[in-house]
């Protein structure tokens, strides 16, 4: 899929899965993200098709986003993170491509919700709001606007409440 910045957004292959190692490591100061990713591939959390990379023209993966399983109180949900890009193509959109490509993949494989623990200035864009007006909460202590949540089909599923639950590499 092409996005409007040309950014061609796919699910990760096994061959991309070290490129997808260098984007997060690049992206991030502690290699704590990029062990995240790989230990969430071998979870049960992992869904296929739900690790996205943005490539350039050339096919090359810049970009990655991932959905992985989590649950708020007892209802299934999806938890975004991390999401990084290679420093020289941050705000570029290689990450917002990343990103809308895993929501959109994510409605497609019948998911409803979407929870994500960062900049409250930046996940709006994407439909994202904070989760505590929705009686969702975390047991981690984070800012309030920083924890959100979004619905993939609002006429039909809102939000539930409950306490996000994730999954175990995230070790909360």
């Amino acid at each position: 899929m092409r996005t409007h910045n040309q950014w061609i957004t796919r699910a990760e292959t096994e061959a991309d899965i070290p490129a997808v190692r260098g984007i997060v490591l690049a992206a991030f100061d502690t290699p704590y993200e990029a062990d995240l990713v790989d230990a969430l591939r071998a979870d049960a959390s992992w869904i296929e098709g739900l690790s996205v990379v943005s490539a350039d023209a050339d096919g090359k993966p810049v970009g990655h986003a991932l959905l992985t399983r989590c649950h708020i109180g007892d209802t299934p949900a999806l938890c975004l993170a991390p999401v990084s890009v290679l420093p020289k193509h941050q705000k570029t959109g290689a990450g917002s491509a990343a990103i809308r490509a895993a929501l959109s993949a994510a409605k497609g494989l019948g998911e409803y919700y979407v929870t994500v623990l960062g900049h409250p200035a930046y996940y709006p864009r994407f439909g994202f709001t904070r989760a505590s007006a929705h009686g969702i909460d975390v047991t981690l202590d984070v800012p309030d606007e920083a924890m959100m949540a979004l619905t993939l089909d609002e006429a039909t599923h809102p939000l539930p409440s409950g306490t996000v639950r994730y999954a175990a590499p995230f070790g909360v």
